[in-house]
């Protein structure tokens, strides 16, 4: 009988691998070249913007110590937003490898040239704002662009899991940037922190470059853009879940966004009593949160129920800001935003496949230019909790935004129901 023992186990070890298998195997599309290279370049490229936010909305805090001017930086990363959607028609019409190399190529110029205004005592809040809204032009157009590419560089199948995998690598750069933009400040002030930003928009420019022929899905050349645009517009108007599934973005870029973006970084300073080093934990920690959420989705084969999965998450994504706001202990607060962190991540996502997935592949640019636009809202968002925080507090802001979110999402889940059912 004894003999017999180790035969009697072996059905569940090869279910234990056969699971951690499957579990394994939607992220197994990052060992496919094209997918891997784009992959990689659109972290090590929001790493550089990560890492750019919080020098600059450090730099702006210590240099006028107003909340109101941190909220303005902000918005005027988002300051061209408006043309997200022609953006998006460009990279349905341009060969969008192309178009990245040329977004990050403008990325480290301009990076450069903050970095020489600093190194020579010349910067003034003026030039942040112009320079930071030039780096916002150039941003819209990466989006559409990255993400089209991403999903042309997998088969239809694995686009759920290229979602998700998108997503994983935005929080991976929210984790690494923050902190290592942060240690960079303190360590080398923001000249230092500038030449490394510069340093990772070359080496993501370099990894588009080695990208080779992908799946075409690029809309008719011989259309103008206007023509795109409007053809974009009637397309989504006409479908209930890509228009309600955009504006929930439009919901938590008014809400959510601002929360980590423009009231953490007051939050650190006011109420927690950190440093630089301080902020940039406490944005890492949102951005390990993140990886676990798209981490998550990336490792089910088949998502069912987006739809109510994306109402849970963005509802959640605002009730855990509201609890952040009662805090005043550093280490509580790490932990609530590792928890705001996935439910921030799971939201992008969710929202994202539902996107991809029901959108025709010529109109992928497009809807990812609408996704960018929505974006927008997020520089009404953070100019609102700037002031907000100005006056009251940055508790009371992210009070506020918490409770507008969630009664915005709760509206929504009756006007679409279409989306609820997805």
């Amino acid at each position: 009988m004894a003999c017999n023992a180790p035969s009697s186990n072996q059905p569940d070890k090869l279910n234990l691998v056969t699971n951690i298998g499957r579990a394994a195997a939607p992220i197994s599309i990052l060992k496919q070249r094209n997918f891997g290279l784009i992959w990689s370049a659109m972290t090590v490229s929001q790493m550089g913007s990560q890492m750019e936010t919080v020098v600059v909305v450090w730099y702006v805090l210590n240099l006028t110590d107003s909340p109101l001017l941190v909220g303005l930086t902000a918005t005027a990363r988002l300051g061209f937003n408006f043309l997200a959607l022609f953006a998006g028609a460009t990279a349905d019409i341009v060969p969008r490898r192309t178009l990245m190399i040329i977004v990050q190529a403008v990325l480290a110029s301009l990076a450069a040239l903050m970095l020489v205004l600093i190194a020579t005592d010349l910067i003034e809040v003026w030039h942040i704002f112009v320079i930071t809204l030039l780096a916002g032009l150039a941003r819209i157009f990466q989006m559409p662009t990255a993400q089209s590419l991403a999903v042309d560089s997998v088969v239809p199948e694995r686009i759920p899991n290229a979602v998700a995998l998108i997503s994983a690598a935005m929080n991976l750069a929210l984790i690494i940037g923050p902190i290592l933009g942060g240690l960079l400040f303190d360590v080398f002030g923001p000249e230092g922190a500038y030449v490394m930003v510069a340093s990772v928009y070359v080496l993501s420019g370099s990894l588009t470059f080695l990208i080779g022929e992908t799946r075409v899905t690029i809309a008719n050349k011989g259309e103008s853009v206007f023509s795109l645009v409007a053809e974009g517009l009637h397309y989504v108007k006409g479908n209930q879940l890509l228009w309600s599934a955009l504006f929930v973005a439009v919901i938590f870029n008014i809400t959510g966004f601002s929360f980590h973006t423009t009231l953490v970084p007051i939050f650190a300073k006011d109420v927690l009593g950190q440093d630089s080093f301080g902020l940039g934990i406490l944005i890492s920690t949102f951005g390990i949160g993140g990886l676990v959420g798209s981490m998550f989705w990336a490792s089910i084969p088949n998502v069912k129920h987006t739809g109510i999965f994306c109402f849970l998450a963005v509802i959640g994504w605002h009730s855990t800001m509201i609890v952040f706001a009662a805090s005043t202990n550093f280490y509580l607060s790490v932990g609530i935003l590792a928890v705001t962190g996935m439910m921030f991540s799971s939201s992008l996502v969710l929202v994202l496949t539902v996107l991809m997935k029901t959108g025709l592949p010529e109109f992928r640019g497009r809807l990812m230019g609408l996704r960018t636009l929505a974006i927008y809202a997020h520089a009404f968002g953070s100019l609102g909790a700037g002031a907000i925080a100005g006056v009251w507090g940055a508790p009371s802001a992210a009070v506020l935004s918490g409770i507008f979110g969630i009664s915005m999402m709760l509206g929504l889940a009756l006007l679409a129901p279409k989306l609820r059912r997805f």
